[in-house]
């Protein structure tokens, strides 16, 4: 198949993704307050509990995208906040990324192999899948919803990265272009670096899982391995600083819409029993970060 075939293709079969996720959102949000109800007396065979878990993952998708439709004050002005906290960033694209370029031999080569091959789609899934599949045979309610919710999650937010990167078409820093270099809709993949996929799905994992634990020096530690593979892209030259730093937004965005929706199709629920947490973007005249309050 000619690459181009295999982008067409691609593109085909997201958009018959998202067409699907949002016919079930709709299906799965007119049932949704009953949803947990209407699940008494059904006999709990690892069958019956798949196929509400397969009608959960595709109405969380879809429910994931729809929710800017309802957004109100507060949530435009996070929005606004990240666009800023963006731009603000694009501002400094080019310094960090050759400072992280050079950092690259200095990095250990095993966490260079981990930010690599964890962050890629095969590993995410190979990862969510099993997840899912002990809570399924286990019959544990809280293993099955979490691996919903990572399988839901990284399904939505890739499928966005993929559809904004074809769009976009910003230039990777290895392309030997600029940070401001589009080309928008080629196959060309030294031309899909906005946003990274990498920090979106790696993170997207990481978010998820941390939400079972209460502690925030265990939210710590898994929020850093979840970071990790985006980072690398950075070393690696794939991706700028605002492409990992917008994917992380999406990954936190979508994993707190869908695990909102997740709270009407389970009894195990996260929100009422962790506290939220906050990120925010630090600016100094020799520092920028991103912190986490728990």
């Amino acid at each position: 198949m000619s690459n181009r075939n295999f982008v067409k293709t691609n593109k085909s079969l997201c958009i018959l993704i998202l067409f699907l996720s949002i016919f079930f959102s709709v299906q799965s949000q007119s049932l949704a307050p009953l949803s947990i109800q209407d699940t008494v007396g059904i006999p709990e065979t690892n069958w019956n509990n798949f196929k509400y878990d397969f009608a959960s993952i595709f109405g969380g998708v879809g429910y994931s995208y729809t929710r800017p439709l309802h957004w109100k004050g507060k949530q435009w002005g996070t929005f606004g906040a990240i666009v800023g906290g963006t731009t603000l960033l694009y501002l400094f694209d080019k310094e960090t990324s050759q400072f992280a370029i050079r950092q690259k031999e200095g990095i250990p080569l095993f966490v260079r192999d981990y930010g690599n091959e964890f962050g890629s789609p095969q590993y995410n899934y190979m990862f969510t899948g099993g997840f899912y599949v002990v809570g399924l045979l286990s019959k544990n309610e809280k293993l099955r919803r979490t691996g919903v919710l990572l399988i839901s999650s990284a399904t939505s937010a890739g499928l966005l990265q993929q559809l904004a990167k074809s769009v976009v078409g910003r230039a990777r820093p290895e392309s030997g272009k600029t940070k401001d270099t589009f080309d928008p809709f080629t196959a060309d993949k030294k031309f899909h670096s906005f946003p990274s996929g990498h920090a979106i799905l790696a993170f997207t994992n990481a978010y998820a899982i941390a939400k079972q634990f209460r502690n925030p020096w265990i939210k710590a530690g898994i929020y850093t391995v979840g970071l990790v593979p985006g980072i690398s892209r950075l070393w690696d030259g794939k991706h700028w600083l605002t492409d990992v730093a917008l994917g992380i937004a999406i990954s936190i965005f979508t994993v707190e819409s869908i695990d909102r929706y997740l709270d009407y199709r389970y009894n195990e629920k996260y929100n009422q029993k962790t506290k939220k947490v906050s990120w925010n973007l630090n600016f100094a005249p020799s520092r920028l970060g991103i912190t986490a309050r728990f």
